[in-house]
């Protein structure tokens, strides 16, 4: 096989020899007729076959950019199968195949149809196959090859940044690294100097330097100062072929700011201030501002202002403005014009973060004097004190004097001062100040329990002038004194079981004492003096203050005594000793096995309040259903009275029927039973009310009789004031008896019971069929002497 492949420098190579080391294709159609067959004999007898092969690929290269105006030539595929005679067809195929690199399918000659770029595809793998015109079959299997581009330095260095940022403090030493900057070349790095960078400085020399390897920006000037220049701008370059002639550059540019470090002490501006002040001014009022100059910035040019020692130290401070790093003068003591009348004070102004790398060059903070001239005024009297602090007993008769304040006039005229209460202060007036000599005294009783303390403003005006004067706050302590009984704490619901063992505890009492005495408080407990013996409960002293009460005997009833009270003795311990009595109601209950309280008095409270809602739905529909019961029982007793009780209209007996209603007078013979009214002796003085329901709260009343009496209206009135006024009485109308009927009437009988009725004599047995409800009327009216009877 024969291969040809050309280079850019046209130098032809023939490869005549196989290379059977290094096998490309193994065939294995042994039916080729280019094929050699070596043999080998082993120990065996076998023969092993190697096939030679009919063509073998290798490299091409290429330049990249190729100018010129004819295609680049790369080279030639041909086959020992190629007889010359057109018979046999070259196929290309891979990468760039057809677009890139064209194959002449006769001659198999190959060329590079457009400009390669090594940066854009520095390698092509194709694919070449024989193929028979006639057969279309392969004489050749597909074999592969690969198109290297060789660069060319075409691509100059490119900085990461177009723009670099970079900061170094001031004062550095010479060599202090800044910054790192970086070129890259896209030319390949393997293929000569294409890619080798070297960088140097364009701008910024003498002050900054910069390493040709690495780009590594440097410092060259010793002590560069801040304050004399802050910013720089340096020009780096980056050129290729190692910084031949002819290589390509590139440059970018790098703003170094030198950062600010602490090496410039606070100056003043000037060393002497004046201020001036009046001697009235409030404490703590700014008298001016100074201010000290650091050339520094940021924290470096913060300071604190101080105020040496001596002359106007004590009345004087000076505080830092944090904002505008100033020192403002401020007021610590109250001035006095006639005290002193000039301050000079020394003012020190220093760094609060000093850099030890620079403390050579000396003490970072300036001192200046500051002098202060007080200037008079007239001034309001002043107190002795700040404020005045009075204790007084509550029980001090009313017009003592219970303490004193005094003031004076600073000015050197010395004016009468007067004195006064804030009445606002004092809104009930217990209390009153002499005007000349500020004695307080007192105007009501004083009482620690309602006010323990009063506090009060008192006013020293001056005489002369009534608008200078100043105020002062008094506060009055009220001191206890035990005028107090004590009393309990709370009022106790105790109860006692009716099953309870003697020596159990029942309650356990606590008092109260409005005194508060300055030892605490301190209570004791006993029996009354009257009855030192209870025997029902016995009174235990706890000795804290509290009392325990105890059942004595085995066993309480309800029946017998419902409520105990029991009267305590209570004393404290104070002078004067106060006590009081104390009275417990013990009601007693009855309660289960555990103590617990079942019932006591309101046993029908307590079960009414345990009623579940089912239980109330169902009385309610009972009491709903026995009203209907009445309801239809008055019905049927209504119809029942309305029945006649005899049929015959020929008796001429008068019928006595009765109503529980009040009649319209004698003619009314339904009103009421007129047959009482016949017999004096038929009251009811021991019965109670037919139409009401007897109740046990209320006890019987007994009237007086008066049948005696004549005058039966008088005695109608009698009754029925009697009946009015009767809280037993219900407030409906009901049958009032009055069981006299009087004398001389002017209609005589109002019945005919008495009249002879032989002629008209009536069967009434009928009546003795009707029940138990008519036997009376079987027995009056059913006997043939009945009537006469």
């Amino acid at each position: 096989m024969r291969t040809y492949y050309c280079l850019s420098l046209f130098i032809w190579t023939y490869m005549s020899h196989i290379i059977d080391a290094i096998p490309l294709q193994e065939k294995a159609n042994s039916d080729l007729p280019s094929k050699r067959v070596v043999d080998l004999t082993k120990d065996d007898g076998r023969i092993l076959h190697r096939t030679k092969r009919g063509w073998m690929w290798n490299q091409f290269f290429l330049l990249e950019e190729y100018t010129g105006t004819d295609t680049q030539y790369v080279g030639k595929l041909h086959t020992d199968q190629d007889k010359g005679d057109g018979n046999l067809k070259y196929i290309l195929t891979g990468d760039g195949a057809g677009s890139l690199f064209v194959i002449d399918e006769n001659t198999g000659d190959i060329h590079a149809a457009k400009k390669l770029d090594r940066e854009e595809k520095s390698l092509y793998i194709l694919r070449a196959k024989a193929i028979d015109r006639k057969t279309g079959r392969q004489v050749e299997p597909e074999s592969e090859f690969i198109i290297k581009i060789h660069d060319i330095n075409d691509n100059e260095p490119k900085f990461t940044k177009d723009l670099y940022i970079a900061s170094v403090p001031e004062m550095s030493g010479v060599g202090t690294s800044v910054i790192q900057v970086t070129a890259t070349d896209a030319d390949d790095a393997n293929y000569g100097n294409s890619a080798k960078v070297v960088y140097s400085i364009l701008q910024g020399q003498p002050y900054f330097s910069v390493d040709p390897e690495s780009g590594i920006i440097k410092t060259a000037l010793p002590d560069m100062s801040r304050e004399n220049k802050e910013q720089y701008q340096v020009v780096i370059q980056a050129k290729d072929m190692g910084g031949q002639m002819g290589g390509l550059s590139g440059t970018t540019t790098v703003n170094i700011t030198l950062t600010d470090v602490n090496n410039n002490p606070p100056r003043f501006p000037q060393s002497t201030y004046q201020f001036n002040s009046p001697e009235s001014v409030p404490l703590g009022t700014h008298l001016g501002r100074i201010k000290a100059n650091d050339p520094d910035v940021g924290e470096n040019a913060e300071m604190e202002y101080s105020i040496a020692e001596g002359d106007g130290a004590d009345m004087f401070d000076v505080i830092t403005d944090k904002d505008t790093q100033e020192g403002i003068i401020t007021v610590k003591q109250n001035l006095d014009f006639e005290n002193k009348m000039l301050y000079t004070l020394r003012v020190d102004a220093s760094n609060t973060h000093p850099d030890p790398r620079f403390l050579h060059l000396g003490p970072f903070k300036d001192t200046a004097v500051v002098k202060i001239s007080v200037q008079d005024v007239d001034e309001p009297p002043v107190f002795s004190k700040l404020f005045y602090l009075i204790e007084v007993d509550e029980d001090v008769k009313e017009g003592s004097i219970i303490g004193q304040v005094t003031a004076y006039d600073p000015d050197a005229m010395n004016n009468l001062i007067k004195y006064s209460i804030d009445r606002h202060t004092d809104m009930d007036r217990i209390f009153s100040i002499h005007s000349e000599n500020g004695s307080i005294f007192t105007l009501k009783p004083l009482d620690r329990e309602s006010s323990p303390w009063h506090n009060i403003t008192i006013t020293a005006t001056e005489i002369n002038n009534s608008k200078q004067s100043s105020h002062i706050p008094v506060f009055i302590r009220i001191l206890d004194i035990n005028d107090h009984a004590p009393e309990f704490a709370m009022y106790y619901e105790t109860f006692v079981c009716e099953n309870a063992k003697p020596g159990q505890l029942i309650q356990t009492v606590s008092v109260m004492d409005k005194d508060d005495p300055p030892r605490g408080h301190k209570f004791f407990f006993e029996p009354v003096p009257e009855f030192p013996l209870n025997p029902n409960f016995t009174i235990v002293d706890n000795k804290d203050n509290t009392a325990g009460i105890m059942t004595r005997k085995d066993g309480y009833s309800r029946n017998k005594m419902s409520t105990y009270l029991l009267p305590i003795l209570i004393f404290d311990n104070d002078y004067p000793i106060q006590s009081s009595t104390g009275t417990l109601t013990i009601r007693v209950c009855a309660c289960d096995n555990q103590g617990n309280m079942q019932s006591c008095n309101a046993e029908a409270l307590v079960l009414a309040a345990g009623l579940s809602t089912g239980a109330l739905i169902a009385i309610f529909l009972c009491v709903i259903i026995l009203l209907v019961l009445v309801v239809l029982f008055a019905a049927l007793k209504r119809q029942r009275k309305k029945e006649p009780l005899i049929i015959s209209k020929d008796d001429v007996r008068d019928n006595i029927v009765t109503y529980n209603d009040e009649g319209g007078g004698e003619e009314d013979t339904q009103a009421f039973d007129i047959g009482t009214l016949r017999n004096p002796e038929a009251r009811e003085d021991s019965k109670l009310r037919r139409d009401v329901m007897p109740e046990t709260i209320f006890q019987i009343r007994r009237t007086v009789p008066l049948w005696e009496n004549i005058d039966v209206q008088d005695f109608i009135h009698r009754r029925l004031k009697e009946n009015d006024s009767d809280p037993s009485a219900p407030p409906y109308d009901s049958l009032a008896t009055y069981a006299y009927e009087g004398n001389d009437s002017i209609a005589d009988s109002l019945s005919s019971l008495e009249s002879l009725t032989a002629d008209c004599n009536q069967d009434y047995d009928y009546l003795s069929d009707w029940g138990p409800r008519f036997k009376k009327l079987a027995d009056m009216y059913g006997g043939d002497d009945s009537d006469r009877d």
